[in-house]
């Protein structure tokens, strides 16, 4: 007697798991790069410095504006209010801010900025220059 031969099956891709695979890295991708994403901040007309150097992103960009106020995110705060905002970042030590200020902003609303985050713990303060 002869075996019986069973029809071969023939190997199948299962798609529907590669979807899902391919969705989950998709949305994996888009939160890494929006959290890439720096502030671009306004455009100020920046003090020039022959020695500026390229320093990696900062958290926070905080816009001092000609009238004196602070913008820290597209919102406007005052020294209050944006110390009580670097100080609630978590693990402060490690915040880094950079510093900029309109070429006719008077120096003393800069140290005001630089006291309000000196107060919040942010010791890594960078300050924006544009190169000559």
């Amino acid at each position: 007697m002869l075996p019986v031969r069973r029809p071969r099956k023939k190997g199948r891709v299962e798609i529907i798991p590669m979807i899902d695979v391919m969705l989950f890295l998709l949305v994996f991708f888009i939160m890494i790069t929006l959290q890439m994403i720096t502030d671009k901040g306004l455009k100020l007309q920046l003090p020039a410095s022959s020695q500026a150097k390229v320093l990696p992103h900062p958290h926070f960009v905080l816009n001092i504006l000609k009238d004196g106020t602070v913008e820290v995110k597209g919102k406007k705060m005052d020294l209050q209010g944006l110390t009580s905002f670097l100080s609630t970042d978590g693990d402060v030590s490690h915040t880094q801010v950079t510093i900029a200020a309109d070429k006719l902003v008077p120096f003393k609303d800069f140290v005001h900025v630089m006291d309000a985050c000196q107060k919040a713990g942010v010791t890594a303060i960078g300050i924006a220059t544009k190169t000559t």
